[in-house]
C-alpha cells in the first residue's frame, strides 16, 4: 500500500509526466485575489507567498488541499491562491521551502508563516478566523469526536479508495467491499442530521465532501451505486454542493474521474 502522505506520492508517479488537462475544466479559483503558478514566474509566486497576508499553495484535484479553500471560502477568508502543478515531476522551490519535510501540499502560508498538513490547516483556519462562524464543535467531546473521523477518512477511506482503484481481482473486490463499508460507518455518524455537526456545516463537512468528487469514479470503476448503498450520504453530499464554499471548489466528478485515472495507471 502506498504511504500515506498528502499528496507528495502523486507527484513521483511516472504518469503525470504524460497527463495533459484542459485547464478551463478547475473550479479552483481563489475568491478575491488572483492565481499564481509556482512553475511560472517562481519568483512572482514566492513574492506572493511572502507579502499576501493569506496564500493558499495548492493543486485544483487534490482532494487534501479542496479542503483549506472549502474552509478559507465557508469563513470569507480572502487569500492568494499559488497552483503547484504536481504533473511537474519536481517540487517547486516554494514548497520545498515552506514544507521542507514532506515537501506536499497543501501548504497554507500566513503573514510569511507556512502551516502544513490539511486537517491541520482547517483547525487552524477555524482557530484564527472563526470568530462568528466555528467549523469545529464548542464542546471538546464533540471536538475529539470530529477529530477521530477525520483521521478515519484519512487513513481508512483514502487508503481503501487506493487499494480499490490500484488493485485487481479479488483484491478489487475485498478494497470495493471495505471502500462500502466505510462509506456506511460514515452514514451512521450522519444518521438524519442535515451535516456531520447537526444543521450548519462544520468542520467534518469539510474534511470529507472532498471525497465525493470520486463518488462518480467509484461508480464508474467497480459499480458502487451509492444512491442505493448509502442514500443519506447522497443526500448530505447534493446539501453540501449547494454551498457557494463547495461548489466553487469541488471539479466534476468525470473530469476528477479520468485525471484518476491516469494517476492510478487505469486503462
Amino acid at each position: 500500500m502506498m504511504p500515506f502522505i498528502e499528496w507528495s506520492w502523486f507527484a513521483y508517479k511516472s504518469q503525470w509526466s504524460g497527463c495533459c488537462l484542459d485547464q478551463s475544466s478547475t473550479q479552483s479559483k481563489a475568491p478575491f485575489l488572483p492565481t499564481l503558478k509556482t512553475g511560472q514566474g517562481l519568483e512572482k509566486a514566492m513574492d506572493a507567498g511572502r507579502q499576501s497576508e493569506v496564500t493558499c499553495v495548492d493543486f485544483w484535484c487534490n482532494e487534501f488541499g479542496m479542503r483549506v479553500r472549502i474552509a478559507l471560502r465557508e469563513l470569507g477568508v480572502p487569500f492568494e491562491y499559488i497552483e503547484e502543478d504536481l504533473r511537474v515531476r519536481k517540487r517547486s522551490e516554494l514548497v520545498r521551502r515552506m514544507n521542507p519535510v514532506h515537501r506536499s501540499i497543501p501548504i497554507l502560508i500566513h503573514h510569511g508563516r507556512p502551516v502544513c498538513g490539511s486537517v491541520n490547516i482547517v483547525e487552524y483556519i477555524d482557530e484564527v478566523w472563526g470568530e462568528e462562524t466555528r467549523l469545529l464543535p464548542g464542546d471538546p467531546a464533540d471536538r475529539a469526536d470530529a477529530r477521530f473521523w477525520a483521521d478515519f477518512i484519512d487513513h481508512k477511506v483514502f487508503s481503501t479508495q487506493t487499494k480499490f482503484f490500484t488493485s485487481k481481482g479479488e483484491e478489487k473486490e475485498a478494497a470495493k467491499e471495505e471502500l462500502v463499508e466505510h462509506l456506511k460507518r460514515l452514514e451512521e455518524v450522519l444518521g438524519d442530521k442535515c451535516f456531520f455537526s447537526g444543521d450548519e456545516f462544520g468542520f467534518l463537512d469539510v474534511v470529507f465532501i472532498p471525497f465525493s468528487s470520486m463518488f462518480y469514479g467509484y461508480e464508474q470503476h467497480g459499480g458502487i451505486d451509492l444512491e442505493a448503498e448509502c442514500p443519506k450520504l447522497t443526500r448530505w453530499e447534493k446539501r453540501c454542493r449547494e454551498r457557494e464554499s463547495v461548489s466553487e471548489v469541488l471539479p466534476d466528478g468525470k473530469v476528477q474521474y479520468e485525471l484518476h485515472k491516469k494517476f492510478y495507471g487505469i486503462e
